[in-house]
């Protein structure tokens, strides 16, 4: 397990070219759960970008990947904020470097990863919310909570073929399955999704030990509960363990509390 970043309760970004401020509090927490040996689960929460990488289960150093994916995502921190092509270059160098990773055999060695990163498109500022495998991404605004990203695994595949229900997905023997991940060998292939930053709207990023064990209502039940995102990320993870905690389990939760217009410097 490797985390990069702390928390923060508010932190002010300025996005000069487009003389926009952002203000952001956060939170993020992982823990091996009750069943597990080792916490393959990595992470970073560093402005201006936020992620969870799962190792993969039962194959060579999940670990190892999930901690070069964090590590390579986590050099772009220091930046006001990113494009989906530097998103790509660190994916991409992170790969090369699981190949080196100790215990990894020539079979390698893969995880998950999803998360957000501010950005500026169109001119404004937004979340570049990215995602491989099936660890997720929720955004909760004025009480609706939506999962942003979309699981690449055998269960999803079977749901949008419309072969089993959303409710038979959640208990389905192959759950745990993903169809796309980042390592093996083979370039990572991230889906892309552009969410505009709005006060007052809130991002979960986590691992699917989370989503094992806490159903949607459950998930914006407690979000919903604890207005402040140490708070929240602390009752979420708690849930999962005490719901069983049978895979490792990472949060973050991402606030965004203000945004505003630069203040230029002879205002100030």
């Amino acid at each position: 397990m490797t985390q990069i970043g702390q928390g923060s309760t508010g932190s002010t970004v300025l996005l000069p070219t487009v003389q926009k401020t952002v203000t952001l509090a956060w939170a993020a927490l992982t823990d091996t759960g009750h069943r597990r040996q080792i916490n393959e689960d990595s992470l970073v929460s560093e402005i201006p970008v936020f992620s969870v990488a799962d190792g993969m289960g039962g194959h060579s150093a999940g670990d190892v990947a999930s901690a070069a994916v964090v590590t390579r995502l986590a050099e772009l921190a220091g930046t006001d904020h990113v494009e989906a092509q530097q998103i790509n270059d660190a994916l991409s160098r992170s790969v090369v470097d699981m190949a080196s990773g100790e215990g990894v055999t020539d079979l390698g060695t893969g995880t998950t990863v999803t998360g957000a990163a501010l950005a500026v498109v169109s001119g404004v500022p937004q979340w570049i919310v990215f995602n491989i495998g099936d660890s997720r991404v929720y955004q909760l605004t004025s009480g609706v909570l939506e999962q942003i990203t979309t699981d690449h695994s055998v269960v999803q595949e079977l749901v949008d073929a419309g072969r089993i229900t959303r409710d038979e997905a959640d208990v389905h023997p192959h759950g745990n399955i993903v169809t796309r991940a980042v390592g093996f060998h083979e370039p990572p292939v991230p889906d892309y999704r552009i969410r505009p930053l709005q006060a007052g709207m809130r991002l979960l990023i986590c691992s699917d030990g989370l989503t094992k064990e806490l159903t949607a209502y459950g998930i914006r039940h407690f979000l919903i509960s604890n207005p402040r995102a140490d708070d929240a990320a602390k009752a979420l993870l708690e849930a999962a363990l005490d719901n069983g905690g049978r895979d490792n389990v990472t949060v973050i939760v991402l606030d965004v509390l203000a945004v505003g217009d630069a203040v230029p410097p002879e205002l100030g």
